[in-house]
């Protein structure tokens, strides 16, 4: 609950700026997601939205990059959401979602449904789009595992899509970047997704 809270504070705060003069105000970048995008465990500015807002001010891009993860989210909830997310008229959505979808073993091609449609409303809104691929370890059953990153890979492929094969690369399975938990970054472990993510989010941006 405190968590959605501070999203509606988030969103609304970005409201304000955006529904004045869009030609001066700042420009809005969604990252909407589960706790890997909330960032379950680690300080609001270790976030990997936090990271990229940083890294998009050091390099002259004018972008409030908002943290729209929430924990245990799946493609269901994204969807759901995303009306909300869209008042802060975003111009890029960063949509990093579906770990819970495996994480529960839930349907592969529902999850393909509530991914598209999600592509689909973000499209026709003229929103620019990151789509960041998922991964399921194998002892989930090798057709399941293959069905689920194909998914990613396939939607990955629709024109106008930046595609990030997989958000947690280089990171996954990494002990010294993930907390305890196995699933969750560290810190540094953040520092590593926004620094693969740039390459595939800069090509979105505007000056």
């Amino acid at each position: 609950m405190r968590r959605l809270v501070a999203l509606a504070l988030a969103l609304g705060a970005t409201l304000g700026v955006a529904g004045t003069a869009r030609g001066e105000a700042e420009r809005v970048i969604v990252a909407l997601g589960d706790s890997l995008t909330a960032g379950l465990g680690v300080a609001p500015d270790a976030t990997y939205p936090a990271l990229l807002e940083a890294r998009l001010r050091r390099a002259g891009y004018h972008y409030r990059v908002v943290n729209a993860g929430v924990s245990g989210d799946t493609t269901a909830g994204g969807l759901r959401r995303l009306a909300w997310a869209l008042r802060a008229h975003p111009e890029i959505v960063i949509v990093a979602l579906g770990a819970n979808d495996g994480l529960r073993a839930q349907s592969v091609s529902a999850m393909r449904v509530n991914l598209t449609s999600m592509l689909d409303r973000l499209d026709e809104a003229g929103v620019r789009v990151l789509l960041a691929g998922m991964r399921v370890p194998p002892n989930y059953g090798a057709d399941y595992s293959r069905d689920f990153a194909a998914v990613f890979t396939d939607l990955g492929r629709r024109p106008g899509i930046a595609f990030m094969p997989f958000l947690l690369d280089g990171v996954a399975a990494d002990r010294r970047l993930n907390q305890s938990d196995g699933l969750h970054p560290t810190a540094d472990g953040y520092r590593v997704i926004a620094d693969r993510m740039y390459p595939y989010l800069e090509p979105l941006l505007s000056k």
